[in-house]
């Protein structure tokens, strides 16, 4: 299957402008096979089906990051 090189993710912040997040395909796979996708910084991590179901994956201890609101390709 071929996966998308990025994705944006775009999540709800408050009392603001959304929140965006570029995120680039790894070499690693998740749980159910799809690629892993992460920003520039490493803390931002998901696993992102084909479909384009998103699981968001803690990259720290302690962490629970939220699901985006959307995702979409990016160019």
């Amino acid at each position: 299957m071929d996966y998308p090189e990025k994705y944006e993710l775009r999540f709800q912040a408050p009392a603001v402008e959304d929140d965006v997040v570029i995120v680039r395909r790894t070499q690693r796979s998740g749980a159910a096979g799809a690629p892993i996708y992460e920003d520039e910084t490493g803390i931002v991590r998901a696993e992102i089906s084909a479909d384009g179901e998103v699981r968001m994956l803690a990259s720290g201890g302690h962490q629970a990051p939220d699901a985006p609101q959307a995702v979409r390709t990016h160019p």
